[in-house]
């Protein structure tokens, strides 16, 4: 048809996901960092890494660990080529290894067979997405910490002003801005502290064929290397050292929960920003109007529109991101010593959790550094009710009076009277025989005032802005 792009023939440029559907993640940094072109220098660096280590525990020469390092850069690399050719072997790592392997040996080829000297694919696949979390978990945490200074002052700024708390979607009791904001804030510290706690045991991946490092074992026959203790693991802390990530327990080729608790840390980072979303979505309705965005999107037929986008594109991350986090979960019922299928589901749910998760927390920080909040809009829905948010306050104040069953009673006829004949609920109790003379008319209007029953808003606020972020700091040599 004229004017349709042909999608048929080889793998292009423009057949590249640039996030034309998903613009929360869009030219984000996160966006970038878990890209195709970083996962595979993630791999090339795992790769060198690993060189180097050997030469560390002498299993390799230092010239082939400067070599391969050398030639471990992915601009000297065909992307699209790469990603044609994976489906032979089933990871992108087996192609990699024969471009990295020419690659050395046009510089020395006495150092090309020391390229992928004994892992298997998996622990340069595992390894390299270790990295490229690390590096993307490293961004997200900048923009929850962005987010979080954002929203403490705004939440002491606010620690007194008073709207309408509602539950089950009805106005319930006056409640604060202030606490309300430092209750995102804190969902917010949640989220910071579970990113870098798994950020600073993300672990390398070495293990060989099937998890016993026996390739190493064979490659130190007959050399000084392990002589002071086991060779493999000896290897496995050298190259942990190389790339700033933790050396583990035990090789974890089907042992998931590394994956597992980026999952859930991820899908927690995802909900917590996402019900700051959805309050913002709902404070700032027409008819609400509590809140703005600081700058709101248009629309494409509406020009007197400013949507809430940003709070519209992390609530759709907050839909999205547990979901993917289950594949991550499932993983781990992964049979045998290397497992077929539960293994490769992992990869891209993986990236795609981490870039939502990125451009959620990107678009966060903005969020709450812009919010506009509107405390006379507060101050009026308050009063949309005619003051019947405040029967809890008045039964509490009559029961001690009349006693606590009939108080209910009184309160819940003189409710329905107010409602119907929409008055004023203080109107309703000067009208109500049985409560002549009970309530002074001071004491009245005291006690009909949203300001007066605030309860512990205020110190509970206090209380919340007093605590600090508690990063599990990653190692120095981070990557």
């Amino acid at each position: 048809m004229s004017g349709a792009a042909s999608t048929a023939g080889p793998y292009r440029a423009e057949h590249l996901d640039v996030g034309l559907l998903a613009p929360v993640r869009a030219a984000s940094p996160t966006e970038v960092a878990t890209a195709d072109y970083a996962y595979l220098q993630a791999m090339l660096d795992a790769e060198a890494a690993l060189t180097r280590a050997q030469a560390t525990v002498g299993l390799a020469p230092e010239s082939a660990a400067r070599t391969v390092t050398a030639a471990a850069r992915a601009d000297r690399f065909d992307l699209a080529s790469l990603a044609a050719r994976a489906g032979a072997g089933g990871n992108p790592v087996i192609p990699l290894v024969a471009d990295l392997t020419r690659a050395v040996a046009t510089v020395a080829a006495e150092d090309a067979e020391y390229v992928h000297r004994g892992p298997t694919s998996q622990d340069i696949v595992d390894t390299a997405c270790m990295l490229v979390t690390a590096r993307a978990l490293d961004l997200i945490a900048a923009d929850l910490q962005r987010a979080a200074e954002a929203l403490g002052p705004l939440a002491a700024r606010h620690r007194d002003t008073p709207l309408a708390g509602r539950t089950l979607t009805q106005h319930a009791v006056p409640t604060t801005f202030g606490l309300k904001a430092a209750g995102w804030r804190a969902l917010v510290l949640d989220a910071y502290e579970r990113i870098t706690r798994v950020r600073a045991a993300l672990p390398v991946q070495l293990g060989g064929a099937a998890g016993t490092l026996a390739a190493f074992h064979a490659y130190a026959s007959g050399t000084t290397a392990g002589s002071g203790g086991d060779v493999g693991l000896a290897l496995t802390t050298a190259y942990a050292s190389e790339l700033g990530l933790v050396a583990p327990e035990l090789p974890w080729h089907v042992l998931r929960t590394p994956i597992a608790d980026i999952g859930a840390a991820l899908a927690v980072s995802a909900g917590a920003l996402g019900k700051i979303a959805e309050d913002v979505l709902v404070l700032s309705r027409t008819e609400i109007a509590e809140v703005s965005e600081g700058s709101g999107g248009g629309s494409s037929a509406m020009p007197h529109k400013a949507n809430p986008v940003r709070a519209t594109l992390i609530s759709s991350v907050a839909r999205q991101v547990p979901a993917l986090a289950m594949v991550l979960f499932g993983s781990l019922a992964a049979p045998d010593e290397r497992p077929a299928g539960p293994w490769h589901a992992e990869w891209q749910p993986l990236r795609d959790a981490l870039r939502l998760t990125g451009g959620a927390a990107h678009t966060a920080a903005e969020l709450c550094a812009g919010l506009v909040v509107h405390p006379d809009r507060m101050r009026d829905n308050l009063a949309v009710t005619g003051g019947l948010l405040l029967t809890e306050r008045l039964a509490a104040e009559l029961g001690a009076v009349i006693g606590r069953d009939r108080a209910k009673t009184l309160l819940a006829r003189v409710s329905r009277r107010a409602t119907e004949q929409g008055i004023e609920l203080a109107d309703a109790l000067r009208a109500e025989p049985q409560l002549a003379g009970v309530l002074p008319e001071p004491r009245l209007r005291e006690l009909t005032d949203p300001v007066g029953h605030l309860g512990s808003a205020g110190a509970l606020t206090d209380r919340a802005l007093g605590r600090a972020p508690r990063p599990s700091h990653p190692r120095q040599d981070s990557p």
